[in-house]
């Protein structure tokens, strides 16, 4: 069974960090991109950073690039998000998403809330 286990949501003031985990199990990680998503609220579901399998091409959203770096680690099935310098703006909830590299079959985690408020 797939499982995809967000952590490390929270409120936090502008300015401030957090950083995001999530626990991958049952799928084929090693071989999987690996993703966050935000969704604000009323807002569609966007893609914030991307990472490949190997961890050698990375992708960020034009509003995170500069603040926040998604990392993975294959021996443990986890990615994260180190996110800088939040903004009001950052609020929503953060998705983990995995793409099998072979199948092209999805997963989504349960998503958890980070919102950044003074």
């Amino acid at each position: 069974q797939v499982h995809l286990v967000e952590f490390g949501g929270g409120s936090v003031q502008p300015g401030g960090s957090l950083r995001l985990y999530c626990a991958a199990s049952g799928f084929a990680f090693g071989t999987s991109t690996m993703s966050w998503y935000r969704q604000a609220p009323g807002k569609e579901r966007d893609l914030v950073a991307a990472i490949s399998s190997g961890g050698g091409r990375i992708n960020y959203a034009d509003s995170v690039k500069g603040r926040f770096t998604i990392s993975r680690d294959n021996a443990k099935n986890a990615v994260y998000l180190q996110m800088n310098s939040l903004k009001p703006d950052d609020t929503g909830v953060y998705y983990c998403n995995g793409v099998n590299g072979f199948s092209r079959v999805e997963y989504w985690g349960q998503g958890t809330q980070v919102t950044v408020s003074s």
